[in-house]
C-alpha cells in the first residue's frame, strides 16, 4: 500500500508567495494532504487562508507570532500522513523538487531525507557569503555530535517518516527546529539520505526573516540537544520506542523486497 504524505507549512507574512506554495504543492501526486500554519501574519496572509478552501488543504491559525518550529509543531499535530515534509512558504525551495526528496523513503531505502543546497548543487541563486560560511559551519558543529556526515543541517526541505518526530514532539524555539530533527535522526538510529535541490534564496529586503542571533541560537541548541536534553529518562525511553519502530519497519521493508525478487 502506498505511503500518504503530508506537506507541513509554516506561515508568516507571506502573502505574496503563499498562493503559488500551496498550488506548486497541489501539483505533486505524492503530497495527499497539506497543512497550512499561519503563525500571526499581519500582511494579509490569515485573510486568504480563511478564505481559500480546498479538498487537501487544512488550515491552522496562531492569534500571534509563535516561530517556525511552533508552527510546524502544530502542523505535525494535524498530519495524517505516513511521510511528512517540510515546505516553506517563501518559494526559496521549489516544490517541483519534492518527488526527488521524497523518492528515498517511498521505496523503502531512507528512514529520513534532507535536500541538500551544498550536493552537487544544481541551481542557486548567489547572495551572502557569511550566510554560507555559517551553514557551512553549524553542519560541521552538529556532524561532530551526531557522527552524521551531513552537507547542509539548515535546508528547509527535510522529509521524514511521520511517527519520528511526531512521537517525540519539537521543543525548540525560532529557527531551532532544524538542530533539533538532526539530533534526533540521529539518536534514533534513522537512514538518513540527502539528495540535491535547487535553491532560491531572498535578500533581506525581498523578506529573509534568518537574523545573527538565530545562527548564535542554533549553536546554543547543538550542544542542548546533542549533549543533554536526548539523554533525559523521558526522551530517552521515547527514542527506545522510536527506534524499536522503525526497526520493525525496516525488518518489514526487507521482507516485501524479498518476496519481490524471489516472487
Amino acid at each position: 500500500m502506498p505511503l500518504t504524505v503530508s506537506a507541513l507549512v509554516a506561515a508568516y507574512n507571506e502573502s505574496r508567495t503563499i498562493p503559488q506554495v500551496i498550488q506548486k504543492l497541489l501539483a505533486v501526486e505524492q503530497i495527499t494532504e497539506i497543512i497550512v500554519v499561519d503563525d500571526g501574519s499581519t500582511d494579509g496572509t490569515t485573510e486568504f487562508l480563511k478564505t481559500y478552501s480546498h479538498a487537501r488543504v487544512k488550515t491552522f491559525f496562531h492569534a500571534k507570532n509563535k516561530g517556525k518550529t511552533a508552527a510546524i509543531q502544530t502542523a505535525l499535530e494535524q498530519a495524517s500522513g505516513d511521510v511528512c515534509i517540510i515546505q516553506d512558504a517563501d518559494l526559496e525551495y521549489n516544490p517541483e523538487e519534492i518527488p526527488a526528496v521524497l523518492a528515498p523513503i517511498l521505496s523503502g531505502r531512507a528512514d529520513v531525507v534532507y535536500g541538500s543546497r551544498f550536493l552537487v548543487r544544481k541551481e542557486s541563486r548567489v547572495l551572502y557569503f557569511y550566510h554560507y560560511l555559517a551553514n557551512k559551519f553549524l553542519t560541521f558543529l552538529s556532524n561532530l555530535l551526531t557522527n552524521l556526515n551531513m552537507t547542509d543541517i539548515e535546508t528547509g526541505y527535510k522529509a521524514f517518516r511521520t511517527h519520528i518526530i511526531k512521537d517525540m514532539g519539537l521543543t525548540a524555539q525560532g529557527f531551532g527546529m532544524e538542530i533539533e530533527i538532526t539530533a534526533l535522526v540521529s539518536k534514533v538510529s534513522a537512514r538518513v539520505y540527502e539528495v540535491p535541490i535547487s535553491y532560491y534564496g531572498r535578500t533581506y529586503d525581498e523578506g529573509k526573516k534568518v537574523a545573527f542571533k538565530d545562527g548564535l541560537e542554533a549553536i546554543w541548541y547543538i550542544f542542548y540537544f546533542n549533549l543533554w536534553y536526548f539523554y533525559q529518562p523521558k526522551c530517552a525511553n521515547e527514542i527506545a520506542v522510536i527506534r524499536k519502530r522503525l526497526n520493525d519497519t525496516h525488518i518489514a521493508n526487507d521482507s516485501a523486497q524479498n518476496v519481490r525478487l524471489y516472487s
